[in-house]
């Protein structure tokens, strides 16, 4: 009786015991479930943002490729049928009408502040027309360079904005270059001449002097919008940037009636507004405006590593499709003028991580 009495006291505490021990489980968190669970959601948010990337990546890189590629395809009989001045204001309204869109979203989820009402002062909408003016001048001149370029030396002859964005940079806004840059620079130049040598004719290269002058020129305009740009939006970075690109839209509509107005005025009167207009003409504006959006798109949710491998993958992509489309000869002289942008458009892109 003794030794039963003291078995059954030994069950009772082992049970208290074991009770204790499940309750103190309870109230302790499981580190290790913890730590699985933080992983898991890592693991989501990096396949989210990998997605998001190689979507943002992909959709840069067609429209990008197919930008040169649609403004020749436009064309009928070597010449545009409908007004490019027409074609450029309809890119700024729908620049400006997907920037009201962006705004409304933000609007109805955050409401009106100070930084995303479109009500503002004249200082500081009075800076957006010099911008306005240039990508004006700019986007005028992409159409008549196709007099003179074919599709795939017009995606490598834009890389010269780049140099023209560097020097301005140190010009402008103070901005140190790398050596690596400053490298970068002089092989993206080899490049492009490179890429333009022309074996078949009496003409060392196969843009004429007019050719490179008019995308010298571009270069010059988009680095010094480019950077002017960046200056208004730095000025005041709590600004959201759908307020500020709606006015530089605003007075690059208002830029383009103008241009409208003094070159095509009588066209446009006689023959209607959308006269010469296709479906390649459509998709060409929408080409346009989407592009500015994807770049500002792989600014936000990718990073600078992902436009160059966009820009070097459009070069090849535009050459290989203007093939089939156009007929055109891809020459070694192009190939290897291609690796040497690619690799300059890294180097650069790498001098400037690494600073």
């Amino acid at each position: 009786m003794e030794y039963r009495k003291i078995k059954d006291e030994d069950e009772v505490r082992d049970a208290g015991v074991e009770d204790v021990g499940k309750s103190f489980l309870l109230s302790v968190p499981d580190n290790d479930l913890t730590s699985e669970g933080e992983t898991k959601i890592d693991s989501h948010r990096e396949k989210v943002k990998w997605k998001r990337k190689s979507v943002v990546t992909l959709a840069l890189t067609v429209l990008t490729s197919s930008q040169g590629i649609l403004i020749v395809w436009s064309k009928r009989a070597g010449k545009y049928e409908y007004s490019v001045t027409t074609a450029n204001f309809m890119v700024e309204t729908l620049k400006c009408a997907i920037s009201l869109v962006a705004l409304g979203r933000i609007w109805k989820k955050d409401g009106v502040n100070e930084d995303n009402r479109l009500t503002t002062t004249l200082d500081e909408v009075i800076v957006y027309p010099i911008p306005a003016a240039l990508y004006l001048v700019k986007n005028l001149l992409q159409y008549y360079i196709f007099a003179y370029v074919d599709a795939p030396g017009y995606q490598i002859l834009k890389n010269f904005n780049i140099i023209s964005t560097g020097v301005l940079y140190r010009i402008i806004l103070k901005k140190r270059l790398s050596e690596i840059q400053w490298a970068a620079f002089v092989l993206l130049a080899a490049g492009c001449t490179t890429a333009q040598l022309n074996s078949n004719s009496d003409r060392v290269l196969q843009t004429p002097f007019q050719g490179w002058v008019m995308a010298i020129v571009m270069a010059l305009l988009s680095g010094f919008a480019g950077v002017y740009t960046e200056a208004i939006i730095k000025k005041r970075p709590s600004r959201n940037i759908n307020v500020q690109n709606f006015w530089l839209y605003v007075f690059g509509m208002c830029f383009n009636a103008v241009a409208m107005l003094v070159q095509d005025f009588d066209a446009v009167m006689n023959k209607g507004f959308f006269h010469g207009y296709s479906f390649i003409t459509v998709l060409m504006i929408f080409n346009h405006a989407l592009s500015g959006i994807a770049v500002s798109m792989v600014m936000k949710y990718a990073d600078n590593i992902v436009k160059v491998y966009s820009t070097s993958v459009a070069m090849l992509l535009t050459a290989v499709v203007s093939v089939f489309l156009f007929g055109f000869h891809l020459s070694l002289a192009f190939f290897l003028g291609t690796v040497v942008v690619s690799v300059a458009i890294y180097l650069h892109s790498a001098g400037k991580i690494q600073r």
